[in-house]
């Protein structure tokens, strides 16, 4: 966990942003079989969390975090189309593997991992989906509020920010009990699995987040929904 003392709050390391796609309402895609794999989820040999038929022939990895705005950004933008089309319908599917910014984020992949599998989506979901608003605290806290997410032991800076950032609230409101939160956050096997997600995605050549790799092809340059929609298209 060495490598959890490295992370800082600092937006350099997410992609540069760029201006949203407005792309047309997407359109509902059909199989031969008719079955839905929208709700097919697996949990994958490397621990990440895949939507979709794990026959499909076409493999997106989404190396994200949450702590970075522009993986907010791709979930509002991208993942709601992707669902529709290509993952229901059985022609791809979406892995979401975890790439470490900071702290914060490793508190909140610890709370996303360790509900049951099933219910992974729709906690990863909401924290995306709120997180201007479970984040906004952060800005207003003093340096030494701060200083103690980087100092002390694992679990005593994971709970240092459950509590500064409410985020026993925002699971609690959701289906995780506190007591379930606090022996989520202080799950150093489960944070050691986490980190080397991202130490994996680093020697891969992830360098920002969101990054994507198609059937385990890292895109270079490809950092939001519109520069990704083309190559997802051109593949199927």
């Amino acid at each position: 966990m060495a490598m959890l003392g490295a992370f800082t709050l600092s937006p350099a390391q997410s992609a540069p942003t760029k201006a949203p796609a407005h792309a047309s309402a997407p359109k509902a895609a059909t199989n031969a079989s008719g079955h839905n794999f929208g709700n097919t989820m697996t949990v994958t040999p490397d621990g990440g969390h895949m939507l979709g038929d794990p026959k499909a022939p076409l493999h997106l990895v989404e190396y994200m975090s949450y702590t970075c705005p522009h993986c907010a950004h791709f979930e509002a933008e991208g993942v709601p189309t992707l669902r529709l089309t290509m993952v229901s319908s059985g022609k791809g599917t979406l892995e979401i593997r975890h790439f470490l910014r900071d702290p914060v984020d490793m508190a909140v992949a610890l709370l996303t991992n360790c509900v049951p599998a099933n219910k992974f989506f729709f906690l990863h979901d909401s924290f995306l989906s709120q997180q201007s608003k479970w984040l906004a605290p952060a800005s207003s806290l003093s340096k030494e509020q701060q200083q103690r997410w980087f100092e002390g032991n694992v679990p005593t800076r994971m709970r240092a920010i459950a509590n500064d950032l409410k985020l026993y609230d925002f699971v609690e409101a959701r289906g995780l009990s506190r007591s379930d939160a606090d022996r989520c956050l202080t799950n150093e096997a489960m944070a050691k699995r986490i980190s080397a997600q991202t130490a994996d995605a680093q020697a891969k050549g992830v360098n920002g987040t969101p990054g994507f790799a198609i059937n385990g092809v890292l895109l270079a340059g490809t950092y939001d929904w519109a520069t990704l929609r083309p190559q997802l298209e051109a593949r199927m």
